[in-house]
């Protein structure tokens, strides 16, 4: 995968890996919305709001990408295509016999209930399975969270089971709902 080049359109929405350019709106999206994302987020290093993190990030985060182990990309609109406004991510990307894939995504306050995370799920999906033929995408939210539950729902996910104390969030272990989306059109390559 040539991920530099690598950006999804929708009508409003642009999905991209984040560059060098980005990581002022980066750190920006992180600041200003932490207290909003910390009950669903895990812990993050003391450094994570510095730009000498965001430089190694970004380039790990291209590392993954062109060696298929996860894309997380950033969220920006057609409108304002400089300023991150969410993260959509495929983490956990397992090949051969699973061709698997584990979605996770935030959205900043601002921009909730705007229909963002149901376009940008749906164009990454799209993605998934028509270009890198994923089998499966899992996705999975604390049982309190309905506001996510309520995304995969709309995006087709279906629930698979409850796992207990299943991630460590916000510094203790949640439980989860567990989903998934089946590629319907699924073909051996």
């Amino acid at each position: 995968m040539s991920s530099k080049a690598l950006i999804l359109e929708s009508d409003r929405l642009r999905l991209r890996l984040g560059e060098a350019d980005d990581i002022d709106s980066i750190i920006r999206y992180f600041t200003v919305n932490r207290a909003y994302l910390e009950p669903f987020e895990p812990q993050r290093p003391n450094n994570f709001l510095t730009r000498a993190y965001w430089q190694a990030e970004l380039e790990a985060r291209r590392i993954d990408a062109v060696m298929g182990r996860s894309l997380k990309l950033f969220i920006f609109t057609q409108s304002d295509p400089k300023q991150a406004i969410g993260v959509i991510n495929f983490n956990n990307m397992i090949w051969g016999a699973f061709q698997a894939a584990t979605l996770g995504y935030s959205l900043a306050a601002a921009h909730q209930g705007q229909g963002y995370m149901v376009e940008a799920g749906a164009r990454l999906i799209r993605y998934g399975f028509e270009v890198l033929n994923l089998h499966r995408i899992m996705a999975n939210y604390m049982p309190h969270n309905q506001r996510s539950a309520k995304v995969l729902k709309r995006l087709g996910f279906e629930v698979e089971g409850q796992a207990r104390r299943y991630l460590f969030i916000n510094g203790k272990w949640q439980d989860h709902v567990l989903t998934s989306l089946i590629n319907p059109e699924w073909k051996y390559r």
